[in-house]
């Protein structure tokens, strides 16, 4: 059989040390993905030599032009041949590779990207002469005065023009160039206080202009509030909630938005680890797990979030392109953003995002009218428009008009969510507020407050196991077993009990008494999924929960009941009361607030 394998062969193989070239050029395929990779190693080159203005050129999706220019501290003539030598780097000594704090680190980058492309580097530090060198196939120029303000300009050509296979592999020109404004876009959160320009230059017309962030001023969080609404959107700054948490040497800050602001992928959740913007499966399970109780499983929560912490408490040094870490204590890490995001939403209360009435008055918009209207048909402009009832006396369709009566409405309390003024379809509540109009889902509300009721119930009581005649032996691999025994203690405060069996097998001896009849091997593998997919499970929990949520949806007030208006009125001050009441059980509005200037803009009052 062994002498079918091609790859086997009589003669002992010969060890022979690889080229300069060849080494450069394996490096960057670990580097230099595509386009957007060479930009993110530009511009995190940039942010270290602390830019504060940066613009980005890009021709073809990436592929012809990437060009790089910053106002940083720039190179001297004898700076730029070392700038090009692998593992050369002014960033860190070598002595210590857990104690970073910069974006690059490992001198990899611009020797890669020479290695695939054709480069030059124009730069000029202060008080210093312009300087510029130019690298094709690996073989660099003597460097040559160059006229250049301060700061540096890498262009970059024909991106793997050296390694033709990789550009088979090489995306539409849309697709690269919309993975190169991710990038700006994810270092334009990280970095407020730096402007930042994306252009494209593709073919002989005007540059476009693609991203534009202007530099930020005032605190970190109203920079970064501003930053974000300039990224994300003005929605997204409306519906976010500021996040600000601390715990034994980590420190979260950020926005994160109301459930009810949610998307239908993961696409925008952004977050960064000491700057660096990341994508961590532990981060984003525990933003996941912050949200589980709020969102159905379809739906994906937005946010933006910054942890910052002694650089010694994370592993950064995983991956050449740096953009997965290790923390010390995951443990720790994940249980700071769940806390702290639950808490904010909490202190939400019943808020729901802007986007819902938004919505609403979109829905609810006239369409125009487009009848064509004759001279013969127009009054004249002295003539009195006819009254109503001459109107209806006309087409005959009112035979009597009986007016509202004129006396005062009693004045009520300001308060959030107004006061009942009637209800439509026996199932939305109108109520009127100081400033509006609210329209209540009677039926989703109520939910949600029994939902959180039973809740409360649960935590003060605790979750009530039973114990099974006979206890299930589920046989597991050695990882697996270990993995499971260690959040056995957390999964008993949820009733299910296990414990060791011997060897590697365990034995659940409880399950939840809420949960009834379950398949107890099927659900340990589920926890063992979640566990090795997140770090963290929520299966027990999860099934619990919705329990409870089926308990509150029969327990709450049905669709097609009337209500007296001192119910409507109780279940509107419950709702002010209880946090998370703006969403139903699965992330839908609970309610919609109307302004009065919207309403009047309805009927061309404005």
């Amino acid at each position: 059989m062994a002498s079918l394998n091609p790859n086997i062969s009589e003669m002992r193989p010969v060890i022979r040390q690889l080229d300069e070239g060849a080494v450069n050029r394996i490096a960057a395929g670990e580097v230099v993905e595509r386009p957007a990779s060479a930009v993110k190693e530009l511009v995190e080159n940039a942010l270290d030599a602390g830019a504060r203005r940066i613009a980005v050129d890009y021709a073809d999706g990436g592929k012809t032009l990437i060009r790089v220019q910053d106002d940083g501290c720039g190179m001297t003539a004898e700076d730029l041949p070392l700038a090009l030598s692998r593992h050369a780097t002014s960033k860190i000594d070598g002595s210590d590779l857990l104690n970073i704090h910069t974006f690059g680190f490992r001198g990899e980058a611009l020797p890669s990207l020479a290695a695939v492309g054709r480069m030059t580097i124009a730069s000029r530090a202060r008080g210093a002469d312009g300087v510029e060198i130019s690298v094709t196939s690996g073989v660099a120029s003597p460097p040559r005065p160059a006229a250049i303000n301060n700061g540096t300009t890498v262009s970059l050509r024909d991106l793997f023009y050296a390694t033709p296979a990789r550009l088979k592999f090489m995306r539409t020109d849309r697709a690269e160039a919309q993975a190169i404004a991710d990038v700006i876009k994810r270092l334009a959160m990280a970095e407020p206080f730096v402007q930042f320009v994306l252009r494209d230059v593709s073919g002989e017309a005007e540059a476009r202009e693609v991203f534009r962030a202007e530099a930020e001023q005032g605190d970190l969080f109203d920079a970064l509030h501003g930053r974000l609404a300039r990224v994300l959107g003005r929605d997204f700054a409306e519906n976010a909630l500021p996040i600000d948490a601390e715990r034994e040497g980590l420190h979260l800050t950020g926005y994160a938005a109301l459930p009810t602001y949610s998307r239908g992928s993961a696409v925008a959740q952004y977050l960064f680890v000491n700057g660096r913007p990341v994508r961590d499966k532990l981060l984003v399970g525990a933003l996941r797990g912050a949200y589980f109780d709020f969102l159905s499983r379809d739906r994906h929560p937005v946010a933006a979030l910054f942890l910052d912490c002694d650089p010694t408490l994370v592993d950064v040094n995983v991956h050449p392109a740096k953009s997965e870490v290790r923390f010390r204590d995951p443990g720790l890490a994940r249980g700071l953003i769940v806390s702290a995001l639950r808490h904010a939403l909490a202190e939400a209360g019943h808020r729901a995002s802007t986007t819902v009435s938004k919505a609403a008055l979109g829905a609810m918009t006239p369409e125009p009218i487009s009848a064509r209207v004759y001279q013969m048909d127009r009054r004249p402009a002295f003539a009195s428009a006819p009254s109503f009832y001459e109107t209806a006396a006309v087409w005959g369709r009112v035979e009597a008009v009986e007016l509202p009566s004129s006396e005062a409405v009693e004045e009520q309390p300001d308060y959030p969510l107004g006061t009942a003024r009637g209800q439509v379809h026996e199932n939305y509540i109108i109520a009127q507020t100081a400033t509006g109009m609210v329209i209540v889902d009677q039926h989703a509300a109520h939910e949600r407050l029994v939902y959180e009721k039973l809740k409360r119930q649960m935590a003060d009581s605790g979750v009530a196991s039973q114990a099974l005649l006979i206890p299930e032996i589920v046989e597991l691999s050695s990882g697996d077993c270990v993995r499971l025994m260690e959040v056995a203690e957390d999964l008993g405060q949820l009733g299910l009990g296990i414990e060791s069996f011997g060897g590697t097998a365990i034995a659940v001896r409880e399950t939840p008494a809420i949960l009834g009849t379950v398949d107890a091997r099927a659900m340990v593998l589920d926890i063992l999924d979640e566990l090795t997919d997140q770090n963290s499970s929520n299966t027990v929990q999860a099934r619990i929960e919705a329990i409870l949520s089926r308990v509150a949806c029969h327990g709450s007030v049905r669709s097609g009941r009337r209500m007296r208006a001192e119910e409507m009125n109780a279940l509107l001050r419950e709702m002010e009361a209880t946090p998370h009441s703006g969403q139903c059980n699965h992330g839908r509005p609970t309610y919609v607030e109307l302004k009065l200037s919207d309403i009047e803009r309805l009927f061309g009052r404005t």
